[in-house]
């Protein structure tokens, strides 16, 4: 004689448990229902008044998680955290409008940390950089040298606009440096007779053929680096040289004197 089905599984209790236990939960095992894959036992877990920073951080490690988050952010307790803040910004499934909205609330090298996430959206890196710019000049030194170090082209490319010696140095050698901000850079008012040696004497740019190019069209550019740099150019690159109207007098005399030995 087939029996009936027990009545929990008609009425749903099995899963009310699930969602009492998730509410009544200790620290300890609430780090077990954050893994639950059902969406309404993790909002009930995140009325536990026990659930803390932790239990969010593991919990913000799973995707698949839109309304939780959308939970979390809309609740004062569960937001307060600076870490909470920062893993939501990072997290492929928070909404834009929560991303951005608490964007302007981390920590510089946090943003900067966000730009090279490959998980993060184009938009909140794109976000995250635009703010790391705006934030740059009122940087010290030692944030400044870090950025230089670790941003992105677009952090790189704010840094050598200011023209800071110490910090344009640093830039040359990160990897994210493109040959096209460091030519722009070179033809720029930025780009001082200190600037321009610092380039031309670095192991990476100096030989780049582009590269010499700017550091002879710069008016700033030290006589040294064109009695170095010319003996190797084509005769057509010294004429280029020769025409161009911001070449002073005395730079113009070197590509002069150069010329003759241009075919040997």
């Amino acid at each position: 004689m087939s029996q009936e089905p027990p009545i929990e599984t008609i009425t749903g209790v099995v899963p009310e448990n699930a969602h009492l236990e998730a509410l009544t939960a200790d620290k300890d095992t609430l780090f077990s229902v954050v893994q639950d894959t059902r969406e309404e036992v993790l909002l009930a877990a995140l009325c536990n008044p026990i659930l803390d920073q932790q239990h969010l951080l593991a919990l913000l490690k799973r995707r698949g998680l839109e309304q939780v988050i959308a939970a979390i952010y809309a609740s004062k307790r569960l937001i307060d955290a600076y870490q909470v803040k920062f893993a939501l910004v990072a997290h492929p499934d928070t909404p834009p409008h929560i991303a951005q909205a608490l964007l302007p609330l981390l920590y510089i090298f946090d943003l900067l940390k966000l730009c090279l996430i490959p998980g993060v959206t184009a938009d909140i890196r794109l976000a995250a950089e635009r703010k790391i710019v705006q934030q740059i000049p009122t940087q010290p030194l030692g944030n400044k040298l870090t950025l230089a170090r670790r941003g992105t082209a677009a952090i790189l490319d704010a840094l050598l606009r200011e023209g800071l010696q110490t910090t344009v140095e640093v830039c040359l050698d990160n990897p994210h440096l493109k040959e096209g901000s460091l030519y722009q850079f070179l033809a720029s008012s930025h780009a001082t007779a200190e600037n321009v040696s610092i380039v031309a004497r670095n192991s990476r740019w100096k030989n780049r053929p582009n590269i010499r190019l700017a550091i002879l069209k710069n008016p700033r550019t030290p006589l040294i680096w064109f009695t170095t740099f010319l003996p190797s150019l084509p005769p057509a690159t010294l004429r280029e040289l020769l025409a161009s109207p911001r070449l002073t007098f005395a730079q113009k005399e070197l590509v002069r004197q150069a010329r003759p030995h241009s075919h040997s």
